[in-house]
């Protein structure tokens, strides 16, 4: 069983492509314009092990928004893609990641429902060339498309560059365990995660 998905979106806005396989190494080919954001898609393919190429080319000169949405939004879709009817995943996933003095705690829900609490406390407007606005952004819709409850919570920190790190890698680390084959059957009472 394969699961992969092709990443394709096209907007006035935004023209997004790529490929993501979610039994991956982590190894990544990200280009979006934003070098912040490419930091962390890199980071997240990384840490949840999944094998990403990611191209897109935004109107970036409007500002930031648009592509870090976007990415979001064929990554979510993507990740819904290659789960298919996710029967026989772990499901839930949880984690911690610390980035020097900061802390954050991600649990995951692949339920088929969409839910996001996304607390960072960034003090900063922007890292690099990304609003931290977008950063929270980012994490609200890929819950949305990858129809999942999120919550990814800082514990604490000083640095706006590490807590979004410590969040991007948290999060990538409960989502590797929350689409770990176990074996098992559709994991809810219901009977489905669609």
């Amino acid at each position: 069983m394969t699961r992969t998905a092709t990443l394709d979106r096209r907007t006035n806005e935004t023209a997004i492509t790529g490929r993501i396989d979610l039994d991956g190494s982590g190894v990544s080919a990200v280009d979006t314009g934003l070098g912040f954001l490419d930091h962390m898609v890199v980071t997240l393919a990384k840490y949840a092990g999944f094998d990403l190429e990611l191209s897109a080319v935004g109107d970036t000169v409007v500002d930031d928004h648009h592509t870090v949405e976007d990415c979001a939004i064929v990554l979510g879709r993507g990740i819904t893609e290659a789960l298919g009817d996710r029967v026989g995943i772990r499901r839930f996933g949880y984690a911690y990641a610390a980035l020097d003095e900061s802390l954050v705690r991600t649990v995951v829900d692949l339920s088929g429902r969409p839910w996001h609490e996304v607390h960072l406390g960034f003090a900063r407007d922007r890292i690099g060339d990304v609003a931290t606005e977008n950063i929270i952004h980012f994490f609200r819709t890929l819950a949305i498309e990858a129809r999942m409850a999120l919550h990814v919570d800082l514990i604490r920190g000083d640095n706006d560059h590490h807590r979004a790190e410590a969040a991007f890698k948290a999060t990538a680390l409960a989502l590797r365990s929350a689409v770990e084959l176990t074996g098992a059957d559709t994991p809810s009472t219901k009977g489905t995660l669609t």
